[in-house]
């Protein structure tokens, strides 16, 4: 049977809502609380020059111990590590987790752990802490808090939104990531009261398939006009509310397109949260116009690359939906970064103009795909055909995508703790060569979407390409 409306509803709302109202709301509060996840992790990039400055420069701040030694780049890179590391090793446990307990109480839990921690590390500086260790577990806790938030919030959104216009929906969606970082702010507190839930729990039916389909309320329990399909969910569940039992990660990982699509990922975000942890701290670094900036300059500069991101989030979406190639987009993407990075490096040095310009060009098409893959594919992935309608498996699949993704996020900013060292030249040919990996493990999909959409693979008696293995995602019923 359905739980009911969760307490917060039943507070916030005045009169019954429209199913079209509730995914307003769920749109606008999931969208509120990955602010508050993602503006939790900016700081640490923003305050890098002060803790370690640049010692051949004049600058006002000394540092902080144990990060103004020689070692401190590194360190920080070491920091950055730690961080995503448990950020990725906890995305597979919570995704699980996700599918298995309910997600209000889920990320209730996960929002307020992870402001704790990354409170705590803050408080190293009033405590007056000069210990490695204690900055270090500080993030790797935090990273473990914060593994709970995203399969959690993409989970909700596929429960709520069918796949008419999905990548379009969840490219304006995941502005959340950008504007979390621009912004900074802690609003956690304001969401916390606010739970999600099931379109079941406010008497909806399941939401899986087409958007006309679901505009139904349900009447003493009963979809009306929707008797088949009840019967159809509780069939494929545990025959008591239509939402299905969990999978298992093994199960999640043989759905065509999982693995290929984390593995692109993976260098999606080692270029993408390369620039997120590093950016401001190579603006201090680099003369522009012939001057060096402040810290507090460079942290509002970085920025820009960010409100790129919210652009390209938005048209990788709307592409994606208007081509039905979720790999055709991602790649071209990825593919079209690698001339706007050497851009950025060689001329963004040149004036002020420039470096705003090439960096927001870079943003929007390094975190185009990134948004692209985290949302609309992995919701996609997530509600394909061979789970028959099981909406256990959202979270999972999107934390195997992301948590292997969050694998590369982590390596990127730890090899650019290195490799800076020697020189940002070094740092930027890594990332152009992350890039074009991530385009290449897309091209067996993109090969499948070109074959489908030119009529090659309709022999006599095989399955519909667009039920295929890279279509799933990638079509929906119309």
């Amino acid at each position: 049977m359905s739980r009911g409306p969760p307490p917060g509803i039943n507070l916030f709302r005045g009169k019954e809502w429209s199913l079209q109202t509730y995914r307003y709301m769920v749109l606008l509060i999931t969208f509120i609380a990955y602010v508050c996840y993602h503006a939790s992790r900016k700081p640490t990039g923003i305050v890098k020059s002060v803790l370690c400055p640049d010692a051949n420069k004049k600058h006002k701040y000394s540092g902080w111990a144990p990060f103004n030694g020689p070692n401190g780049v590194s360190k920080l890179g070491e920091i950055d590590l730690a961080f995503l590391a448990c950020y990725s090793l906890g995305m597979y446990v919570a995704g699980h987790l996700g599918d298995s307990l309910d997600l209000r109480l889920f990320l209730t839990t996960g929002m307020v752990g992870s402001g704790i921690f990354v409170g705590l590390f803050g408080m190293g500086f009033f405590m007056n802490v000069h210990e490695f260790w204690f900055y270090l577990l500080m993030q790797m806790i935090a990273g473990l808090f914060q593994a709970t938030g995203w399969p959690s919030v993409v989970a909700v959104i596929g429960n709520w939104f069918g796949k008419r216009k999905r990548g379009l929906i969840m490219g304006v969606w995941n502005a959340h990531t950008s504007v979390g970082n621009i912004s900074g702010s802690l609003l956690a507190a304001s969401v916390l009261d606010y739970g999600w839930a099931y379109p079941e729990d406010v008497g909806f039916c399941y939401i899986h398939g087409d958007e006309e389909e679901q505009r139904v309320k349900t009447v003493g329990g009963v979809v009306e006009g929707e008797g088949e399909r009840e019967r159809e969910n509780q069939r494929s569940g545990d025959g008591r509310d239509g939402r299905g039992k969990s999978i298992g990660l093994f199960e999640a990982c043989m759905i065509p397109g999982v693995i290929t699509f984390a593995m692109c990922l993976f260098f999606a975000k080692l270029v993408a949260y390369t620039f997120l942890y590093w950016l401001p701290f190579y603006l201090t670094q680099t003369e522009i116009g012939g001057k060096y900036m402040s810290v507090k300059a460079a942290g509002n500069l970085s920025t820009l690359f960010d409100v790129g991101g919210i652009f390209g989030g938005i048209l990788a979406g709307y592409m994606s939906d208007k081509l039905s190639a979720r790999a055709i987009t991602a790649a071209s993407f990825m593919y079209a970064a690698i001339p706007a990075m050497l851009l950025y490096r060689t001329y963004g040095n040149v004036s002020m103009h420039a470096n705003i310009g090439l960096m927001m060009v870079t943003g929007l098409l390094v975190n185009g795909p990134y948004s692209l893959i985290t949302t609309a594919v992995s919701a996609d992935l997530g509600t394909h055909k061979s789970l028959k309608g099981d909406s256990r498996a959202l979270a999972t699949v999107t934390a195997i995508i992301d948590g292997t993704g969050s694998v590369g996020a982590a390596i990127g900013p730890l090899l650019t703790g290195f490799l800076s060292t020697r020189g940002w030249d070094d740092v930027f040919m890594m990332l152009v060569l992350g890039a074009f990996v991530a385009g290449l493990l897309l091209s067996p999909l993109i090969l499948a979407e070109i074959k489908e959409k030119t009529g090659k693979t309709r022999p006599n008696g095989q399955q519909n390409p667009r039920d295929s293995a890279s279509q799933p995602l990638l079509q929906e019923e119309r």
